[in-house]
């Protein structure tokens, strides 16, 4: 990538700014960041096209490390987790600044943000692991903007939960290189990685990045480690909609994944620099789930629309149901996890077959709710 590094404005520093991991010098003067598959190169001053790590004294640096965008609290099932603690609540997170350039980002005023006074200050992880514990959340999650860019902060955020008994959940475009990938995971309980299309031109066009290192993140996650992760492809017509890619798609997620891992195919709306697009009809989207079945994905969702039938999780082996959701509201439940409960998995109420994911007996009852927090006045 070759896009111009930005350089500092004259009244800023970097005073406030923590010493990144994944970087080297160059030759030429110039600091390349490794840690994304962007390897910004870098002089003195300026950031890479995150926004948030840029070069001070000859070094990368983190410049949002304790600062957030807001943090609220939601239910898992809006991150989309729908195997992971059914019906909790997750404090959820976020900074500023992004490394991919989605011209369709439905977050796009936290991740396309360089005005850094939006931010809240003072919130370290110890702060956030309290908040979590006071607010009865399951769980905390990096989302909003990807996580990879503050990976040294939401390692420590994770470190901090985990020490209080609150899991991590990373939301997050998957695109990292090889060595950083394995601390960050190494912290993360669940992840939803965003699959954004099948295709190079798809990522070269649209996010001006590239779909083989998603693809490696995902078959990473898989088979070098235990974290529970769904995957999530927002379908914009007329860009990655088409039977003949989601047929790719499913069928690459079938050899490389297998049948257990959730796919989540959401429904696009108009939003950043897509604006002339039309909202995702609800037939492409039923048309996706019924496409991931066929190939063998066992549990394929419906997202962004009113849809009972994909948006419930039935029993691949006899067909029962066994979570009914309402958008974020659960309703019907028949998941034993006491008896044949093994590992991770709950099991069918009905046969008994292994549901993957992340059970804890009986689901929360958190709801479809939305609830902003104030670290401060907890």
């Amino acid at each position: 990538m070759n896009e111009t590094m930005p350089e500092l404005e004259p009244d800023e520093t970097f005073a406030d700014a923590v010493p990144g991991r994944y970087w080297h010098a160059l030759d030429d003067g110039r600091v390349q960041c490794d840690l994304c598959p962007r390897f910004c190169k870098m002089r003195e001053g300026q950031r890479g096209l995150c926004f948030v790590r840029g070069v001070a004294d000859g070094q990368v640096v983190l410049t949002t490390y304790g600062r957030s965008s807001g943090f609220c609290i939601d239910p898992i099932e809006k991150k989309p987790l729908n195997h992971f603690l059914p019906g909790t609540p997750v404090l959820s997170f976020g900074t500023a600044g992004c490394n991919l350039t989605c011209k369709f980002c439905q977050n796009w005023d936290i991740s396309k943000s360089r005005e850094f006074d939006k931010l809240q200050a003072k919130a370290t992880p110890e702060m956030i692991a309290d908040a979590a514990v006071k607010t009865g959340c399951k769980s905390v999650a990096v989302t909003f903007n990807d996580p990879v860019i503050f990976l040294e902060y939401a390692v420590y955020v994770a470190e901090a939960c985990h020490a209080r008994g609150i899991k991590m959940v990373a939301v997050t475009a998957g695109y990292i290189t090889p060595e950083p990938r394995v601390e960050f995971y190494r912290h993360m309980d669940a992840a939803n990685v965003d699959l954004k299309g099948f295709t190079e031109g798809f990522y070269k066009d649209l996010c001006t990045g590239s779909l083989a290192p998603v693809l490696e993140t995902l078959k990473y996650l898989k088979h070098e480690t235990d974290v529970w992760f769904e995957i999530t492809n927002l379908m914009i017509p007329g860009e990655n909609d088409s039977e003949a890619e989601i047929e790719e798609m499913t069928a690459w997620v079938m050899d490389n994944l297998g049948p257990d891992v959730p796919m989540h195919f959401s429904a696009f709306h108009p939003d950043w620099k897509m604006m002339d697009k039309e909202n995702t009809p609800l037939e492409t989207v039923i048309r996706a789930r019924k496409i991931a079945i066929k190939n063998g994905i066992r549990h394929a969702y419906t997202g962004n629309v009113h849809d009972a039938e994909g948006d419930a999780t039935t029993c691949h082996n006899c067909g029962e149901l066994l979570i009914g959701r309402d958008w974020y509201e659960l309703g019907h439940w028949n998941i034993k996890t006491d008896g044949n409960y093994t590992g991770n998995c709950g099991n069918c109420g009905n046969c008994g077959t292994a549901l993957p994911g992340v059970f804890d007996g009986l689901p929360g009852d958190w709801g479809r709710k939305r609830q902003q927090v104030n670290l401060s006045a907890l």
